[in-house]
């Protein structure tokens, strides 16, 4: 069972970041701190912008 990996841009500070799309814990911006992505079941909730998919399997 494996995941996809996608690039998301953070609202506040526009930083990129890569995040797991079955994200299991909140992922924070390294720079800022912003939650980007929240746990939701099976996958994560995006709340920044989804840039593009990085690595699809």
């Amino acid at each position: 069972m494996a995941g996809n990996f996608y690039k998301l841009k953070c609202q506040d500070c526009e930083n990129e970041q890569v995040v797991f799309g079955k994200a299991a814990t909140v992922v924070n911006c390294a720079v800022c701190g912003t939650v980007l992505a929240r746990p939701a079941g099976s996958n994560a909730a995006f709340e920044g912008e989804v840039v593009e998919t990085v690595e699809a399997r």
